[in-house]
């Protein structure tokens, strides 16, 4: 098929997206219909409750997955992009300033909870996978240590790759994940085709049956049940590299149905395992079911293909967290990090550092400190359910105010999805004694630091903003008494165009001169993810001495002032060249006001750590003059 017609470009699209959107929801039966028998274990299993269990996780998929992600959620894109900031941003379109206000904290609690995620994914899933080795023939006896080393030799390999970006090997992504999902797909489908009876679990009255009869531990098992769904999110998250189109393709053709075979099939595989039992008198046990209903000659290659899905499925969370940090910096949640393009053809791809490092750390402590699958997968829900509840409630600021539904309708729509979110939320919180504390102080830190930055920065820009100048007001005084003039071109950054630049006014305090052309450059962030090169740039000319420029990027535009303003035909050429001015104030704590001293500390550290302006907006650093002064927050 000719990948240059629109049915060719469609397929490509659908296969990447098989690679990268489904890898996460794609590993879960690896673990999820185990975990969520596991907690109805405590009487006996009998038949009614292996179908309850399986209803429900049916149910999850349909009305989680397909109702509200594939056939709505994936409909408010900003301009084609999607996820939880992408959605704030669209919410933050029209409202007021109070409604702005919640905007913003829905969008900073959503991305907080989105690093415990991205922490949780790639521990779980990888040693989920290796712990199959376990039911290899022969390999039953291998030891924790072991099954933990291979865990961690694997995951350190995964991020260590990182830095050299993954154009390379993305390309193998789908093919491999088409195959894990024909393979589980077909593996379920045996097993449905020996106990038709199974698919009497798509009956809704099983599902609230066993909840309306289990009382409190049904509560554990609908949170043990939401397994099956983690990783919905990335739906929406990636729409911006593969279109709404491709991912609902490949959710109905392929993915959906696999994944409803797989769990049918561990269905039953456990019913017969069951009968099996009790005609021989012998008591039945939960057990490791993806692994176990394969025949003994293929778990071995079952167990590779399941750990080349996980690594598939921890990239592209590993990717996520790079792209949302993107965002959130340009947004200014967070403080400016090195940011690394890793690929010449794909803006989207790249690659932070300190991000990576960081979620490594986590990753290896929730190896070590939890040692299994079963005893990590309490700790998976809470976050994905906080993200679900946040991506409602933001959907329906949209529906309501930028796409004007009527009130009535939406909250036709809009109720019963939170409600589902709410209750599978208050089931995952019934667990954090269990290792759900993980993910909640995972965003509680990554909150404290957004709060603290976005107050820090605030409190910088009133004390400066005391001392502010107009920069009419400048112009003006200096075209009656011009200064001596020297060659070249200034550009001064700012926050504020109509304020005269500090480094502006500490280069005419100190050096008493002005360049040949003098530009105020301010740099914003637009609500849209891009924006298109010819459109960043606006220059309007204040006198004969100051021109006044704004830069605006899309929230996941990579910033690079030279170039855009080289670029562009009304920029000064001359022979002097071009400098960069900036501000740098040195900031202190000041006691007594502003934020308490112990925010100061972490505020007075994330300012000290950030990178450097120069760096993140690729000006070469030997046209920077740095001027400034102190500043108490």
């Amino acid at each position: 098929m000719d990948q240059h017609s629109p049915r060719g470009r469609t397929a490509a699209l659908t296969l990447g997206a098989i690679g990268v959107v489904f890898g996460d929801i794609g590993t879960s039966p690896l673990y999820a219909f185990r975990e969520a028998l596991a907690q109805s274990a405590a009487g006996g299993i009998d038949a009614g409750e292996i179908v309850g269990v399986l209803s429900l996780a049916l149910w999850a998929l349909i009305l989680i997955v397909t109702v509200k992600y594939v056939l709505f959620l994936l409909r408010a894109d900003n301009n084609g992009e999607g996820g939880v900031l992408s959605l704030m941003a669209l919410a933050s379109r029209s409202g007021t300033a109070q409604r702005g206000g919640l905007v913003l904290l829905l969008g900073a609690a959503g991305a907080a909870l989105f690093y415990g995620d991205a922490i949780i994914t790639p521990a779980l899933s990888v040693l989920s996978a290796v712990e199959g080795l376990k039911t290899v023939p022969g390999l039953g006896g291998l030891s924790l240590p072991a099954i933990m080393g291979m865990t961690v030799v694997i995951l350190i390999a995964l991020f260590a790759v990182q830095s050299r970006g993954t154009a390379s090997v993305a390309r193998v992504f789908g093919p491999v994940c088409v195959l894990w999902f024909l393979a589980i797909g077909a593996l379920g489908a045996w097993h449905v085709l020996d106990r038709p009876g199974i698919l009497m679990a798509f009956n809704p009255w099983h599902a609230a049956t066993f909840l309306a009869s289990h009382g409190t531990a049904g509560l554990f098992v609908l949170g043990a049940v939401f397994l099956t769904v983690t990783g919905a999110e990335a739906l929406t998250a990636d729409m911006g590299h593969f279109g709404a189109q491709p991912i609902r393709i490949g959710w109905f053709a392929l993915v959906f149905p696999a994944l409803v075979l797989n769990y049918l099939g561990q269905g039953a595989f456990a019913l017969a395992t069951l009968e099996t039992a009790t005609a021989a008198g012998k008591p039945f046990a939960n057990a490791d079911w993806f692994f176990l209903m394969a025949p003994d000659q293929l778990r071995a290659p079952l167990v590779v293909l399941a750990t080349l899905a996980t690594i598939i499925a921890s990239q592209a969370v590993i990717t996520g967290a790079f792209s949302l940090t993107q965002q959130a910096i340009a947004l200014g949640l967070l403080p400016r990090m090195a940011i690394r393009q890793t690929s010449q053809h794909h803006a989207g791809q790249i690659y932070i550092p300190l991000i990576n490092w960081l979620v490594l750390i986590g990753v290896l402590y929730l190896v070590h400190a939890f040692q299994s699958s079963s005893a990590m997968a309490a700790a998976y829900g809470i976050a994905v359910t906080g993200t679900m509840v946040i991506t409602t409630c933001l959907a329906f600021i949209v529906v309501t105010r930028l796409w004007k539904w009527k009130l009535a309708t939406a909250l036709a729509l809009i109720v019963p999805l939170l409600a589902i979110d709410l209750i599978f939320f208050g089931a995952n919180i019934l667990r954090v004694s269990e290792g759900g504390w993980v993910p909640l102080l995972v965003a509680a830190l990554v909150g404290l630091v957004i709060a603290t930055w976005r107050r820090g920065r605030a409190l910088v820009a009133e004390r400066t903003s005391g001392d502010s100048v107009p920069l009419a007001d400048i112009a003006a005084a200096l075209g009656r008494r011009p200064p001596e003039r020297v060659e070249g071109t200034a550009v001064f950054l700012t926050r504020e165009t109509h304020e005269a630049p500090a480094a502006l006014l500490h280069n005419l305090k100190h050096n008493k001169v002005l360049h040949a052309h003098n530009v105020v450059l301010t740099v914003r962030t637009a609500d849209t993810p891009y924006v298109a090169a010819p459109d960043r740039l606006r220059m309007t000319a204040l006198g004969d001495l100051f021109e006044c420029a704004t830069l605006t990027y899309g929230y996941m535009d990579t910033p690079d002032i030279p170039a855009d303003l080289l670029s562009d035909p009304r920029w000064p050429r001359d022979k002097g060249g071009t400098s960069f001015f900036i501000g740098r104030n040195s900031i202190g704590a000041a006691k007594g006001q502003g934020m308490p001293f112990w925010q100061d500390v972490i505020f007075l550290f994330l300012q000290k750590n950030a990178t450097d302006p120069t760096q993140f907006f690729c000006i070469p650093p030997g046209r920077v003059v740095e001027l400034g002064s102190r500043i108490e927050v």
